[in-house]
C-alpha cells in the first residue's frame, strides 16, 4: 500500500512538472521561467550551465533506464518501487533544469509573425505533445510511470511477462513517443539560440538513447525485434517497406 501511495505521489509530481514543461518550452506568458525568460547570464556562463544541465538529464535518464543498472538498483530499492523511483529522479532533474536554465534569447534564428502561420506552428507543437501522450497509452501508461508494479504487488498479483507489442502507431514508427518530443521541441514560431540548444541537446540524447534502448530490446526479444526494426522506421514511417503483420500478437 505504501509503495502504491508513493507511486501515485510521484505520478502527480510528474504530471504537474510536465504541464509546466509544456509552457516552459513554448514560452507561454505568465510563467516565471521559460526557455527564453528567466535567469539572465553572460553568454559563456549560459552555455556552460545549459549544456551541463542537458548532460545531467541525459546521463541520469540513460543510466537509470538500462537493464544492467536496474538489476543492481533493485538490490537497494524494492522492485515494485523501482520504476516510480526512476520517474521521481528524472522529474526532479528536469525541474532542476527548468529552474536553473539560462536563457539565450539572442539572436532569434526565426520568428513567424503572420497570425495564421504562427497558429499552425503552435498547433503542430501541441500535436507533438499529444503524440507523446497517445504513444504512452498505446503501450502501458501506468507501467511506464511506475503505478502498475506496486498496485499489482499490493493486490498479490504478479506482473505479466514483457511482451513484444506493436499497437497502431507502433506499426508506423518504432518510437512515436520520441517523435512527439522532437516535434514539440523543434516546431515553434520563435526559435532562439537557447531554444535551439535545448532542442538540439535533447535530439542528440534521443538518438543516443534509442541506440541503447534498442540494444536492450534486441537482447530481450531477439530476432523478433530485429525483424520489426527492418520493417518499421525509427522515427519516421519507412516508405515502401513491408508493414508488420497485423496478426502479430500484442
Amino acid at each position: 500500500m505504501l509503495a502504491t501511495l508513493y507511486a501515485v505521489a510521484v505520478y502527480l509530481f510528474f504530471l504537474a512538472t510536465m504541464a509546466f514543461a509544456v509552457g516552459f518550452i513554448a514560452n507561454l506568458p505568465g510563467l516565471p521561467v521559460t526557455l527564453d525568460r528567466g535567469l539572465v547570464a553572460p553568454l559563456a556562463e549560459a552555455l556552460v550551465v545549459d549544456v551541463g544541465l542537458l548532460l545531467l538529464f541525459a546521463v541520469q535518464h540513460s543510466v537509470m533506464a538500462r537493464r544492467g543498472f536496474k538489476h543492481w538498483w533493485t538490490r537497494l530499492v524494492p522492485p515494485r518501487a523501482e520504476r516510480a523511483t526512476f520517474v521521481l529522479a528524472s522529474t526532479a532533474v528536469f525541474v532542476l533544469l527548468m529552474a536553473q536554465w539560462r536563457p539565450i534569447a539572442e539572436p532569434v534564428l526565426w520568428s513567424v509573425q503572420q497570425p495564421v502561420a504562427r497558429g499552425v506552428l503552435l498547433a503542430m507543437s501541441g500535436a507533438g505533445w499529444v503524440l507523446v501522450v497517445v504513444g504512452s497509452w498505446l503501450i502501458d501508461h501506468f507501467e511506464m510511470f511506475g503505478l502498475r508494479q506496486p498496485w499489482a504487488a499490493w493486490r498479490g498479483h504478479d506482473l505479466p511477462s514483457a511482451r513484444f507489442r506493436t499497437p497502431l502507431l507502433y506499426r508506423q514508427v518504432r518510437h512515436p513517443i520520441y517523435l512527439g518530443f522532437l516535434i514539440a521541441f523543434w516546431v515553434t514560431p520563435d526559435l532562439t539560440v537557447g531554444h535551439a540548444l535545448f532542442a538540439a541537446g535533447n535530439t542528440a540524447y534521443i538518438l543516443v538513447g534509442v541506440a541503447f534502448e534498442e540494444r536492450d530490446l534486441i537482447a530481450q526479444f531477439g530476432e523478433r525485434y530485429r525483424a520489426y526494426r527492418e520493417r518499421v522506421g525509427m522515427l519516421w514511417p519507412r516508405l515502401g517497406a513491408r508493414r508488420p503483420d497485423k496478426s502479430t500478437p500484442t
